[in-house]
């Protein structure tokens, strides 16, 4: 075949009239025409599919992404209950397996009293809690027979860490199969915009679960640390439910500190030991000052110090509730300082910006006693937390 090059070659490989030819640029134009055609219609394609059915692929993104938090959860909560089961057979040397017991007691929960009449509610939740608190510490014992009280209330807190890993994974699991079964868009995305915070609270009980079953001072042992430095080499004597208490000279004044026994852990009930300490000394005291962990904003610095006015405790309240109910018949102002933090510090091995906050903390300490009280006056200071790893 020969091939015949000159001007009028393209314009009969086109079959175009004699005389006539295309231009390299008409060319380029006519392809270009045909790929903008092409695009304009996936681009119309693609838009009538998402207003049709963008909301059920957003949809099958965000499950994918539970999904994800899901499998990571199971594996925590799997994790959490190795350790412990681990830690019973370690600790407590039992004659049978404590697996059985151990899932069993993952499972349980409390009810809180009837709210209707809310009359006296105070003290049935605080009947309900001591009942709960009692029944933990059985079974603990049960299962660990060979523990002494430390390490009763060391395992009781791991297991209440497992317990709580257990119930995160299950909420989370309900909502996705719900979510899953009825497509609905409104439960997953819920799910899905919590799920950061969920999984962050998650990570924090998992890495207090070794600090629990080892006795490693946490987080939220702050109070008791700072109140443990200032009774130390001074006499200890009980006060009610788990308390302790020693007479210290402070700043001319007479310090009556207060914080739950340890080392073991505990947070013991400190509503019932202020009021023991008021009534003892007939309501002379000249202020409360409390110290206690507090949760940080995010941009705040782990183990900043703040003070403030108040009953600084956590929990259900009823502690809460018995202080300012004996603050108040006595007219005796109170005062707080607070170590921030957040909730994965609250539960975590303690760090060492929270340890060097307790100086701080007594430095705040003696100067409001020494501006809000004369000389010679009587001063409780309690420690609020967890006392593990923290004697006194």
């Amino acid at each position: 075949m020969n091939f015949i090059s000159g001007p009028n070659t393209v314009a009969q490989a086109v079959s175009l009239p004699a005389g006539a030819s295309i231009s390299h640029s008409q060319l380029l134009g006519a392809g270009s025409d045909q790929i903008t055609q092409i695009i304009s219609l996936l681009s119309y394609v693609f838009f009538i599919v998402l207003i049709f059915y963008g909301q059920r692929i957003q949809m099958y993104v965000m499950i994918r992404e539970v999904e994800n938090s899901l499998h990571k959860l199971k594996h925590i909560k799997e994790e959490g209950r190795k350790t412990t089961i681990e830690a019973i057979k370690e600790i407590g040397k039992p004659t049978v397996d404590p697996t059985p017991r151990v899932d069993r007691f993952l499972e349980y929960f409390t009810i809180g009293p009837q709210g209707m009449d809310p009359a006296g509610i105070v003290y049935k939740l605080d009947h309900i809690l001591d009942v709960r608190d009692e029944r933990l510490k059985e079974e603990v014992k049960l299962m660990a027979p060979l523990s002494d009280e430390v390490q009763i209330n060391n395992l009781e807190n791991t297991l209440e860490a497992a317990m709580a890993l257990n119930f995160i994974y299950k909420v989370v699991r309900h909502y996705y199969i719900q979510g899953k079964k009825t497509l609905s868009l409104y439960v997953i995305m819920q799910l899905q915009m919590i799920l950061p915070m969920v999984m962050k609270e998650a990570d924090a009980y998992s890495s207090a679960l070794k600090a629990f079953a080892y006795g490693q001072p946490i987080g939220d042992g702050v109070g008791p640390l700072v109140v443990g430095k200032l009774m130390h080499g001074y006499e200890v004597r009980k006060l009610p439910k788990d308390c302790v208490m020693a007479t210290v000279p402070i700043e001319g004044r007479v310090g009556i500190i207060v914080k739950a026994e340890g080392p073991g852990g505990n947070v013991g009930k400190p509503g019932d030991a202020v009021e023991a300490v008021i009534e003892e000394n007939q309501g002379k005291i000249a202020c409360l000052i409390m110290i206690d962990a507090g949760l940080k904003l995010e941009g705040e610095l782990v183990g900043e110090v703040s003070e403030g006015i108040g009953a600084a405790i956590g929990g259900p309240g009823v502690d809460a509730y018995k202080i300012e109910e004996k603050l108040t018949k006595y007219k005796i102002p109170n005062y707080a300082i607070i170590v921030k933090e957040d909730i994965g510090d609250a539960v975590s091995p303690m760090r060492k910006e929270i340890h060097d906050a307790t100086d701080k903390v007594i430095e705040r300490i003696k100067s409001i006693i020494v501006e809000r009280t004369k000389e010679g006056d009587k001063v409780v200071i309690v420690g609020v937390g967890n006392s593990i790893g923290v004697g006194q």
